[in-house]
């Protein structure tokens, strides 16, 4: 009889130390994937609402260079500018296209320069 319960004692310690720890492990793993996709669901919605235009950049929509300029005159800003990221920054796109690379450079008067 002694031995049995020493056997028993065993196989509960083992069980206590092992088996529950890492069943709690794969429970709090389990909760923690849902709540991940979740989030990652969310983070996509939240995406899809700040996104402003979604349009692509009037080069891939196959717009002449001459009618890229004829339509930014008629908006009052070019394409580059109403295309910005949310941030402010030019996007990287923008930066080599040939719209954007032929453009002029504005010009700025400065009061010494006149003086």
């Amino acid at each position: 009889m002694d031995t049995l319960t020493s056997i028993l004692v065993l196989v509960a310690g083992i069980f206590i130390r092992l088996v529950v720890p890492l069943g709690l492990t794969a429970l709090v793993v389990f909760f923690l994937r849902k709540l991940d996709a979740r989030w990652q669901v969310e983070a996509e919605l939240e995406k899809k609402l700040l996104a402003k235009d979604e349009t692509p950049c009037w080069r891939e929509q196959g717009l002449s260079v001459e009618r890229i300029a004829q339509v930014s005159a008629a908006s009052g800003k070019p394409c580059w500018q109403i295309k910005r990221l949310p941030n402010g920054y030019l996007r990287e796109e923008c930066l080599n296209c040939e719209v954007f690379l032929s453009a002029p450079m504005p010009q700025t008067k400065h009061k010494e320069a006149h003086a």
